[in-house]
């Protein structure tokens, strides 16, 4: 072995070699401490080989002394060594063959400025490292000062780009990493120094975002948000996470420069910049949605986050679309301008465009709905959960944002869109909201949950709170005391007010607003644009055949409109929000029942009818839109999402019992009642003619629900009080209107008529009304006022069955063909039967008298007329009612429609339509018997014309059998003429001043000199 290898050996023995990174490294350090004590041995180590045996004997025992005596100089050499690992930053441009390899990073920056300052000084330590990582940052290029730290010839590329980092921010956070892996490497004696290390790189984080400023040509808040999204789509965000918390709690440490909401300002400014432009499909928007998510989870940054999004101005509505929670609840697959398909990513060219492939696109919607709607949910449930503070500044941002956009759901909003896009947040603002709220109502949005029975109404009816007291109360709505509310206030009835109301209250309140504000309007823009769309399609298909140039434009009309439709349709027909507001809106209707039952236990109570009196209700608390939700939401289910109804039945029953109870009489909207109708028809089950070879819609578990629905005869007996009602709504002349509240109540008649348990119910509730119906004239005076006037009610109700003059209505003359074949009595009351007769004979007088050709047009079924199907409906009804004289005797006495002729006619076209011959026989005989009916009348009143003018009535010019005094006028009428006249107005015709039956009283004196004038006069021409 050589002399040289000799001292290898001897220098890998020795102990304290193991402080060196290589024996390199060692064997340099003792050479230079060899050369340092030289003079002592110099002439004895130039001649003889036992010299040099003894010098190198000499040169071990010289390196255990010097490790002994520098112990801390090695330990630095490590320190040095462990720092360039960390940062990749040295003082030690020297030549790399003469380093060791062995835990010296490949690469690093090399600080030429700081090692001039430091006189040739070519390591880093404690003391000097703080200035070393300052001076890296405030390089501009440190790619530009990189120098290899081995001889290694590799090309090392991702070694230059870890350091060469010119962003500051991502630098420091790989330093961090660094040296959080140091720390678990590093012997004991170096772990103090690589905490050091660890706390430089956040200190010196804290340090870039105080003071931004001092780093040219950085964007440190921007490379704070690009670190998070790049860790969100890699797999290191739980370790940026750990930093970003470190750096936190050292802001909040030292707020002088500037404030922790300051730093992150900028960083919201520049999230809300970028995401405002992002589609609900774009899978980059998912990235930010996770990073929003961490905000809303850390109880700091989530703070600064609620005061962020505060509005400018909290009483517009459009200021909260335009914060940064705004910015996210408008991302949609709605328009962003409406009108605007131009750049639209969703449904463009349909025409174009098979079935299957918009059926996969609306999919694919449906699934980026749901991760959406989730990731809100998600946030809204952190802000809430993560302290009171930040519950209370959300919920106060929503009670706001609810207020400033109640003129959404202003009638004149849809007629002006200009000014509505510039007052109000967006449609697809509010559907978002409601989904995510809709899931957070979730835990308790079924029908029978206890927690329902918490919800406490009497939070609808306090007015204007201040600040402190909204905070201590929980109560962040505002202006619902000004909303109207199922049923009005008792005068006698108190309201005790909660100290504090719980957040079920107001999340169920919240969503049912938003519903209302959002929901309403888009199925109200589907139903419009689907009529458009119907409309187009056939005006373009004319055009076609025709030649005409603006097919081109139809067309292009046409796929802009159909466009539109097909994403509006996308976005409120996702399944999971659909089958979330399923279960609320059954689990509300299950609460509405027990609030007008009186219910205010923590127990749900059964059903039983009759219903307790309206005494001490909640429901009285109870704005209105949430039945106006519940009816909308389930009439919009029956137009696009039938589908849902089906899969749904158990939610049916909840409906049903809703409906039944808030029919009678619990709910005091006429219009809101009649809406309900829409809402029976809707869940109902129902067989449509559907085009050939069209699948028939699933209805099995619907017939299932409404076949076994155990209040079948009280849904039946509401269904007709409420048929009844609607004449009373709004102005008396309004048929039109009127006709149409009645429309879907046909179809559901007809289906109960079907079905034994509502038809039973239904001819037994006929049986009630007319027994009330018996007006036995002069025995009513007798009755107290109240007994009076209720009469007088209930005969008002029912004498307007028949009013429908001027409505050639298919439902109208159907239903009253099928109800007539067993209920008779009620249709042929005197004050009933003319207006039915009338009706009949108008309808005749068009489809079969002199004026039928008036009524012919192209294509019958364009227009729903069916008038052969009318004309042997009306003479069911004739046959059905044929047998009551009464009703035969007052057949002539239409002096407008009627003659004798007209049923001849009417004869003739039963047999040119082919009606059985029984049914022509039996018209004849009934014609037959009418005219001999009239003939008597004519009789009789050439027998009464010279009745003196006092006994006439004058508005009929017909003698009086029972006249009355009307209070205002003194005017006398017959009571029959004044009994129709208020059917229709309910003022005196001779003043117009106003006038029930009530108020009217009999003219004894006059009625006497008329019975005494007609026995008169039957003696004398009985004597002629």
């Amino acid at each position: 072995m050589t002399d040289q290898g000799n001292n290898n050996q001897n220098i890998s023995q020795n102990p304290f070699a193991a402080l060196f990174s290589s024996l390199a490294d060692a064997k340099q350090f003792a050479s230079g401490q060899k050369q340092r004590h030289s003079g002592e041995s110099q002439s004895e180590s130039d001649n003889s080989v036992s010299d040099s045996i003894e010098d190198n004997d000499d040169s071990v025992a010289e390196i255990s002394r010097s490790f002994r005596s520098r112990q801390e100089l090695c330990e630095q050499l490590n320190v040095n060594h462990m720092i360039q690992r960390i940062f990749l930053i040295t003082l030690d441009n020297s030549d790399p063959s003469l380093r060791g390899g062995n835990g010296i990073p490949p690469c690093c920056v090399y600080l030429e400025e700081m090692a001039a300052d430091l006189d040739g000084q070519d390591w880093l330590n404690m003391d000097t490292i703080e200035q070393a990582l300052f001076s890296r940052l405030l390089l501009q290029e440190p790619g530009n000062h990189l120098i290899y730290m081995t001889s290694c010839s590799a090309v090392n590329l991702s070694a230059d780009r870890d350091a060469g980092e010119k962003r500051v921010v991502p630098y420091l956070y790989a330093c961090y990493r660094r040296a959080k892996e140091e720390i678990t490497k590093v012997p004991e004696k170096l772990l103090s120094y690589a905490v050091q290390c660890k706390n430089l790189t956040v200190s010196n984080a804290r340090t870039v975002l105080l003071t931004p400023e001092i780093y040219i040509s950085q964007n440190v808040y921007e490379q704070l948000l690009d670190l998070l999204l790049e860790s969100v789509r890699g797999a290191q965000f739980e370790e940026v996470v750990e930093f970003l918390e470190d750096v936190i709690a050292s802001l909040l440490a030292d707020q002088e420069v500037r404030t922790f909401g300051e730093v992150m300002v900028p960083v919201f400014d520049i999230f809300q910049g970028r995401v405002k432009d992002l589609d609900l499909c774009q899978l980059l928007l998912y990235s930010y949605l996770e990073i929003l998510l961490y905000f809303s989870r850390q109880k700091d940054i989530s703070k600064v986050l609620m005061e962020y999004i505060q509005p400018k101005d909290p009483n517009s509505g459009i200021q909260y679309q335009k914060t940064l929670l705004g910015t996210i609840l408008n991302i949609s697959c709605l328009l962003r301008t409406p009108g605007v398909v131009e750049n639209h990513g969703f449904f463009l060219n349909p025409s174009r465009s098979s079935p299957q492939e918009m059926k996969v696109q609306e999919s694919d919607i449906y699934q980026f709905m749901e991760q959406f709607h989730d990731k809100l949910y998600q946030i809204l449930k952190n802000l809430l959960q993560q302290s009171s503070e930040t519950r209370h500044l959300l919920l106060s941002w929503l009670g706001g944002c609810l207020q400033a956009n109640m003129g959404r759901a202003k009638i004149w909003a849809n007629q002006m869109p200009e000014i509505f896009l510039q007052m109000y947040a967006s449609d697809a603002f509010f559907l978002n909201l409601g989904a995510a709220l809709l899931k957070l109502c979730q835990p308790f949005s079924r029908p029978y949950s206890p927690k329902l029975l918490t919800f406490n109404p009497t939070y609808c009816l306090l007015k204007e709170l201040s600040e402190e007291e909204r905070r201590n109360r929980n109560v962040h709505a505002r202006g619902l005391d000004k909303e109207t509310c199922l049923i009005p206030v008792p005068p006698q009835q108190t309201v005790e007010f909660a100290q504090s109301y719980s957040l079920l209250t107001e999340n169920l309140i919240f969503t049912q607003l938003t519903m209302y504000l959002g929901f309403h309007r888009l199925h109200d823009q589907m139903v419009k644009m689907n009529q458009s769309l119907h409309r187009l399609q056939g005006m373009w298909r004319d055009t076609q055949l025709s030649g005409g140039p603006a097919a081109a434009e139809l067309r292009e009309q046409f796929e802009r409109l159909m466009t539109v439709y097909l994403s509006t349709k996308a976005a409120t027909t996702q399944p999971a929000m659909l089958q979330n507001c399923l279960n609320l809106q059954a689990s509300c209707a299950a609460l509405l029942v027990q609030l007008s039952l009186g219910n205010q236990g923590p127990e749900h109570i059964p059903l039983t009818f009759p219903l307790p009196a309206l005494e001490n209700s909640l429901l009285c608390f109870v704005p209105e839109f949430f039945a106006e939700n519940m009816g909308d939401f389930f009439i919009f289910l029956r137009r696009f999402a039938d589908e849902v109804l089906e899969s749904s039945a158990e939610s049916l029953e909840h409906v049903l019992t809703f409906i039944t109870v808030l029919f009678t009489h619990r709910m005091k909207n006429p219009h809101l009642r009649a809406k309900l109708a829409e809402v029976l028809e809707a869940v109902m089950p129902h067989m449509e003619t559907l085009s050939p070879g069209a699948a028939q819609p699933i209805m099995f578990q619907r017939q299932r629900v409404f076949s076994t629905y155990r209040h079948a005869p009280q849904l039946a007996e509401a269904l007709i009080t409420v048929f009844v009602d609607i004449e009373f709504t709004g102005d008396p002349h309004q048929f039109e209107q009127k006709f149409n509240y009645r429309r879907p109540m046909y179809a559901i008649l007809k289906y109960m008529w079907g079905e034994e348990s509502y038809r039973e119910s239904i001819k037994y509730l006929s049986k009630i009304k007319i027994l009330q119906l018996e007006r036995d004239r002069g025995e009513w005076d007798s009755l107290a006022p109240d007994a009076r006037r209720e009469k007088e009610s209930s005969l008002q109700m029912l004498g307007q069955l028949g009013r429908f003059h001027n409505i050639m209505s298919n439902e109208t003359i159907g239903t009253l063909a099928f109800l007539t074949s067993e209920i008779k009595g009620l249709f042929v009351h005197p004050f009933l039967a003319e207006r039915i007769i009338s009706m009949l004979n108008y309808f005749l007088q068009h489809l079969v008298g002199p004026k039928m050709g008036a009524l012919k047009v192209k294509d019958f079924s364009e227009f729903d007329f069916k008038p052969q199907q009318l004309v042997s409906d009306i003479c069911t009804i004739y046959l059905n009612l044929g047998d009551e004289e009464n009703f035969c005797a007052t057949v002539p006495k239409d002096g407008r429609s009627y003659s004798p002729t007209l049923f001849c006619q009417t004869v003739r076209v039963l047999k040119k339509i082919n009606k059985p011959d029984d049914m022509i026989v039996s018209f004849s005989i009934l014609a037959d018997k009418i005219k001999s009916l009239a003939d008597r009348h004519q009789q009789e009143e050439e027998t009464y014309s010279d009745a003196p003018d006092e006994f006439l009535d004058p508005i009929m010019s017909t003698l009086m059998l029972d006249p009355v005094l009307l209070p205002s006028s003194n005017v006398t009428v017959d009571r029959s003429t004044i009994a129709r006249h208020l059917l229709s107005d309910q003022t005196d015709p001779f003043n117009r001043s106003p006038l029930t039956m009530d108020q009217i009283r009999p003219n004894e004196e006059l009625r006497q000199q008329i019975m005494k004038w007609l026995a008169d006069h039957k003696q004398k021409f009985q004597f002629l």
